[in-house]
Parts: C-alpha cells; structure tokens; sequence
C-alpha cells in the first residue's frame, strides 16, 4: 500500500491514534524524515497543523515536496530534535510530538550514505553532513579500546574486541573507507555463517557506528523530561523506537515520568506494553520488524 507514490511509515495507524491527531492544533513530527506520519496527520485533519524537524537536509528537502500541497500548514526546520525546546514555538497549542527514531528506506537504500552493510559505498553514516566525524575517521583514528567500548555497549557485539584489535591492526596498511571492507572482517572476525534467526553481526557493527557518528542516544531521557514540561494537559508523546537500547531509555523515562505520587507525576503511560507491528504489516515492510511504540499522556 502506497500514499502519494510513497510506502506508508512504520506503524502508522498506531501511531495517529496515539497521538489522537483528530484535535485541532499543532503537532510536532521531530524526526520528520520524508514525511509519511505529518502527510496523514495533515491529510485527515484540516485544522491540524504540522512542525516537522530532521537533521538530514536531504530527507528535509523530500518531505518538503511531499507536503507543499499543504502550503502553511507545514513548518520544516533542519536541527536536531534535542534543541526542539529552545526553539521559538508556542508549546500551549502543541497536541502531540512525534518521534520516529528509525532509518527510512530513502536513507538505507543509497550506498552513498554508508548505512547499510549490504550495499557497496563509502563509510560515512552522517544524518547532518555539516558535521566533520564519519564513521571512516571513527574507524581509523579511535584507540582500540574506544572502538571496544563502542561495538560492545551500542552493537552489544559478544565479539567486540576482537574486532576492535583486527581495525587497529589492520588500518596502519590499509584505511577502512567501504562498507565491504568493513563487513568482510566483521564476517571472518565473528565466523559468520547465515542462520534463520539470526542476526549479521555486521548489523550491530553498523547500528554502533552510526550511533557513535550521530550521538543519537545522547540526552533523549532529558529530552523527554523537557518536553513533558513544556507541553499542556492533554498534549500526546509518542515514540517508535528499533532498538532494545532506545526503547530502554524511552521505558524507564516514561516510568519515571509517571510515579505513582500524582503530586510529581507528568505523564500517564498509555501503552502499558510496546506497540509493535503485526504480521501483515512485517510482511509488507520487513524492516519495521524491530519497531516498538510507546505513548503517554501529560497530565
């Protein structure tokens, strides 16, 4: 199923009923991507409107195609959605944020942006590419007992020092710049042989490369704790996360926002287990396999 010549977003109908997008108001799409969420919120809600935020200026530049026939409705700002509170906007009016912390296919499928271990390409993995730090200079430059510490903590790879010793060893030779490279090592270093089940260890080498390049994990607890500061009774936040560390800090952020003392808690959880995609869904879209939804409610 396809809307505007584009594959529906990962767990979409969860997601707008999360979010109860049927109210008036402004809702915050803070990892807009190419726009599939705010499209439907804008499109079933002629008096919504939408404030979507990304880093990556090329997906900022498609979504901005995607929604133009919404005119004013649309506000589209490149930045990171941790500075989403210090920008100018009137928060009283806000109904929902929005986060989808995933890769959309539009990034994994072009070998130039290093995402994907499947595809030839050069190791960048940048969101931003105003920034300096690529995952080739991460790579080649960080002390073995970083890259260690890196492959282990955000890929949770039980192989990540030996890995971390065969880069070292190998780059005073020859620099890591491609994904192949980098996927034939992790491949001889981890033994790979292809199970049904399994996961390529190249896919936990990447996930930690691409989170060490984009401090993704940094201050989303914090973030979360603004924000539930800022936005009014009633206001919805939901988030869709594709990996146990995210969805770790999304749980235990949303618990602590929701203490039992009525005086201090901020938020009703609304999804006492994550949401995640049913089959026809996973069918259809075999990477939303991993996605989980989590909401709550200010209160």
């Amino acid at each position: 199923m396809k809307t505007q010549g584009y594959h529906l977003p990962v767990l979409l109908e969860e997601a707008l009923s999360y979010l109860d997008i049927q109210r008036p108001g402004i809702y915050i799409d803070a990892t807009v991507g190419l726009g599939g969420h705010s499209f439907e919120i804008l499109r079933r809600n002629p008096q919504a409107q939408v404030i979507g935020i990304d880093l990556d200026e090329t997906s900022l530049l498609a979504a901005k195609e995607r929604l133009k026939e919404f005119g004013p409705r649309v506000k589209l700002i490149q930045t990171d959605f941790r500075f989403l509170p210090d920008l100018d906007i009137d928060f009283s009016n806000v109904r929902g944020l929005l986060l989808d912390l995933g890769l959309s296919s539009f990034q994994l499928d072009n070998p130039d942006r290093g995402f994907s271990f499947n595809l030839e390409g050069p190791l960048d993995m940048r969101f931003d590419h105003r920034i300096k730090i690529t995952a080739a200079k991460i790579l080649q430059k960080y002390p073995e007992n970083h890259l260690a510490a890196i492959f282990a903590k955000y890929g949770e790879l039980k192989q990540a020092r030996q890995l971390a010793r065969e880069i070292v060893s190998r780059r005073k030779n020859q620099p890591f710049k491609t994904t192949t490279q980098l996927r034939r090592l992790v491949e001889e270093v981890c033994r790979w042989r292809p199970q049904p089940g399994k996961i390529h260890p190249a896919a936990k080498v990447f996930q930690a490369l691409r989170i060490e390049v984009n401090n993704e994990l940094k201050d989303l607890d914090k973030f979360l704790e603004k924000m539930a500061s800022l936005l009014p009774k009633g206001a919805r936040i939901v988030v869709i996360s594709f990996h146990s560390l995210e969805d770790r800090i999304i749980k235990h952020t949303m618990a602590k926002l929701a203490r039992i003392d009525q005086k201090r808690a901020k938020v009703q959880i609304l999804t006492r287990k994550p949401v995640t995609p049913g089959e026809e869904e996973i069918k259809r879209n075999p990477r939303s396999h991993s996605a989980k939804l989590r909401a709550a409610e200010i209160i």
